[in-house]
């Protein structure tokens, strides 16, 4: 007994004429739009300017190798980004949702935001930096590193679309994988190192159509002091609740706290159970329970002395009708600060 199926699709395929071409079948993955790898990298130049401007990336990997003496700039999100055996060069890379790894590289500056961090092999490297995790060197003498500075007026975007938090930021606390004692393998610039000194601005007419700014006050990551030695013994823990304003008024209080003279020291966005504000908060707790569900909270920590007392000042004026958490003294402070960072550090696996 013969199968009705197979008579069927032998049927059809003789009555096909002879001359008539069998098309292919039509995938949806056939059909994406052909990736030039060639667009995605930058390889083997020398002595020149390029980069990449916003939108012409649009998260996709990016590949940078065998470069010498060359000014890079990618203004635009990316997957991730590898960077093998350059040599002194300028690099600006853009927020990177995954990984920029360094290897075999030497006598570099840099500017660039990304999940994770990574440089192997390399020596003289100058990096501001903007990470969501712990850096990582390994192998690696001379690295310097500071606080990311830069904007552009495609930036936020391009963070939202990379999946990164511009108050996540762990410059600072790098992680080196194969320490020698008695040396430093890597070290922080000099606080008042100025941006443009050591990644200048792009020179040629197509990127200059970017407008960037190196300002502090106008760069998209809060510039913060991180690890380097407190200029008091005095810190206030200010956290602000999820809402329609929440960024614009950590923002504004910080704008308003740095032109007081106090210094951010760090920044922080992270969801929070009741748990967890339970163990920061304390007895407050149960005032700030009902809003831990509207989304993550961002929280500032302060330096300074009078520090506690001009948040509370800045706060009652400035956002009355907002419930805000500010340390209640300086004496409570240090310990708000140790709950809120340790519980986060823990909650992001840092």
């Amino acid at each position: 007994m013969g199968c009705f199926f197979s008579k069927r699709r032998k049927a059809e395929k003789e009555s096909q004429p002879e001359d008539e071409e069998v098309q292919p079948k039509q995938y949806s993955w056939d059909q994406r739009e052909k990736v030039d790898l060639k667009d995605y990298m930058f390889s083997g130049l020398k002595d020149v300017t390029v980069g990449r401007l916003p939108g012409k990336v649009a998260g996709q990997q990016f590949l940078i190798q065998d470069c010498e003496n060359c000014n890079i700039y990618i203004f635009d999100h990316s997957a991730t980004v590898t960077i093998d055996d350059c040599t002194n060069c300028v690099i600006f890379l853009g927020p990177v949702k995954g990984s920029v790894f360094f290897r075999n590289c030497r006598d570099c500056k840099c500017a660039l935001a990304c999940q994770q961090f990574r440089v192997r092999d390399c020596r003289k490297l100058e990096v501001f930096l903007c990470c969501a995790t712990q850096p990582i060197i390994e192998s690696s003498t001379n690295i310097k590193f500071s606080c990311f500075q830069w904007y552009y007026p495609e930036l936020a975007f391009q963070f939202k679309d990379a999946g990164l938090s511009i108050f996540n930021n762990t410059w600072s606390s790098i992680h080196d994988f194969t320490p020698v004692s008695g040396e430093h393998n890597w070290s922080l610039l000099p606080e008042d190192a100025v941006v443009q000194d050591h990644v200048p601005l792009p020179t040629t007419e197509e990127l200059k159509a970017v407008r960037v700014s190196t300002e502090a006050s106008r760069s998209i990551v809060p510039v913060s002091r991180g690890q380097r030695q407190k200029s008091s013994d005095e810190s206030c823990l200010v956290v602000l609740f999820a809402g329609d304003y929440t960024i614009a008024n950590a923002r504004k209080l910080i704008d308003e706290m740095v032109a007081k003279g106090f210094f951010l020291v760090q920044t922080k966005e992270v969801s929070m159970k009741a748990e967890d504000a339970q163990r920061v908060f304390h007895e407050k707790a149960p005032d700030f329970l009902p809003l831990l569900n509207k989304g993550p909270v961002i929280a500032l920590e302060f330096n300074g002395d009078g520090a506690v007392e001009g948040c509370q000042l800045i706060v009652n004026e400035t956002f009355k009708g907002t419930k805000i958490f500010v340390s209640e003294s300086k004496e409570t402070a240090p310990g708000d600060v140790d709950s809120f960072y340790n519980f986060a550090d823990i909650q992001m696996g840092i």
